[in-house]
């Protein structure tokens, strides 16, 4: 598959020391003081059809505070949005701490009218927490109840609890830790999403043993202001879980995506696996309907994407070159998953390639996104009305680096998002009104990034 450029486009990209406006496939850079772009592409006539695709336009907004370099990972969900008089939008991310080690978390909370404002996590003292650098563990999750209280969960690789909570909409941000079940146990990877009943539903990765680290679902019920646990989704002996994403349909149900490595840990994973939660009836199912009993395990899992020939059961974190799943994230057409992960199998000369899965009669059908070169963890899915699945994607090389792909006519046509835009990470949120929010950090430069489209 080809990775298809713009033909011509017009965009205006922010800079640490300015903004460019570029023009053209001859562009010129010229200084202008403007803090808001907006860029579109027209994508090449590449479909089967030959038919052209054009691509959706996307403003692009600096997000005025200072960010961290630690600011990046791929599980997490650290952008929110809220419809009230307009779209509201909350990304969680750290800012610099006190040392070149050390960062301190915060809300960029932007109001309908374009202006933003910050609010910092409070610790029981009133000042703002700061915790340890921990790349791939230490970086933020956010979601607002239905009460209009947001809740966040951050910097915790096998640490108790780090949250975090306003009392009221507009409130301060403050400790919560110790509300929440588990007291105690060390816990990674919080993955966090709001029900549309204005209940939360979190996945994490709770205890620490060198055994096995299971999976856990929890509910903060938000007419009853409390966290409780729903169940152990996923454990296994010499296995542990890592959380990737959360979705839940209108009707209630709660879909879950992980993955497994061998214990204790790994930076490569294997058997990227689904599962679905009832609430009305306190059951789970796979992507079938069939009832499953949880905790699920590697043999009983509904597997999106099964070992392949060479794939191994690893714990080396820099020397194991053979095929992994590294992360993946979730949409829904209407109750059914949607799925964009990245995998590295044997013939792909050690490239993350990106994939698409969804259920259908034999078994998850897969299909490739993009096989053009490396890629970064970080991904997004949604649905969009027009086009389908958007998949959305990081290569590790490139002037334009941050791509959405959506199919025509049976391939897969990535079109560049920001050009010009230096984003390294991603994170996508629908939001009401039919817009793909984005997050984009740039931890080269310290730099965070609003985007809609």
């Amino acid at each position: 598959m080809r990775l298809l450029g713009a033909r011509t486009y017009a965009v205006t990209a922010a800079a640490v020391a300015g903004l460019l406006t570029l023009t053209g496939t001859g562009a010129t850079a010229t200084a202008t003081p403007a803090t808001t772009t907006t860029a579109s592409a027209e994508a090449e006539a590449a479909d089967r059809a030959g038919a052209p695709t054009a691509a959706a336009t996307t403003t692009v907004e600096k997000v005025p505070y200072a960010m961290d370099s630690s600011n990046q990972a791929a599980w997490w969900t650290p952008l929110a949005t809220y419809k009230g008089a307009g779209q509201y939008t909350y990304m969680a991310f750290n800012e610099p701490g006190s040392s070149a080690s050390t960062h301190r978390p915060a809300i960029a909370r932007r109001a309908p009218d374009g202006s933003w404002s910050r609010l910092p996590l409070l610790n029981s003292s009133g000042t703002q927490a700061e915790f340890t650098d921990d790349l791939g563990h230490n970086q933020p999750s956010v979601a607002r109840d239905g009460s209009g209280r947001l809740h966040v969960f951050t910097s915790m690789h096998c640490n108790p609890w780090r949250y975090f909570r306003t009392e009221s909409p507009g409130g301060s941000v403050t400790d919560h830790a110790a509300e929440l079940p588990d007291a105690g146990q060390g816990i990674t990877y919080p993955v966090l999403t709001t029900a549309p009943n204005g209940d939360l539903y979190l996945t994490a990765r709770v205890g620490c043993g060198n055994d096995q680290r299971p999976g856990k679902l929890y509910r903060w019920d938000n007419a009853a202001s409390r966290w409780s646990t729903v169940a152990t989704f996923a454990a296994a002996q010499y296995r542990a879980v890592y959380p990737d994403d959360l979705a839940v349909d209108s009707a209630g149900r709660v879909h879950i995506l992980y993955e497994w490595s061998k214990a204790p840990s790994s930076a490569f994973r294997h058997q990227l696996s689904y599962l679905r939660y009832d609430p009305a009836t306190g059951t789970f199912a796979d992507s079938t309907g069939a009832a499953a009993t949880v905790p699920a395990t590697p043999a009983t899992a509904d597997v999106i994407q099964d070992l392949t020939a060479g794939e191994q059961w690893s714990t080396d974190n820099t020397g194991y070159t053979g095929p992994a799943v590294q992360s993946a994230k979730l949409t829904l057409n209407g109750s059914a998953p949607r799925v964009a992960y990245r995998y590295r199998s044997e013939d792909s000369a050690g490239v993350f390639r990106v994939y698409y899965a969804a259920p259908g009669s034999g078994g998850w059908a897969r299909q490739t996104v993009y096989a053009g070169g490396q890629t970064m963890a970080a991904l997004g899915i949604t649905r969009d009305g027009t086009e389908g699945e958007r998949v959305y994607y990081v290569t590790a090389s490139g002037t334009d680096r941050v791509f959405a792909a959506h199919a025509v006519g049976g391939a897969w046509q990535p079109q560049s998002v920001v050009p010009g835009v230096t984003a390294d990470r991603l994170a996508v949120r629908r939001d009401s009104d039919g817009n793909d929010v984005l997050y984009l950090p740039d931890t080269a430069r310290g730099t965070l990034h609003y985007g809609r489209r």
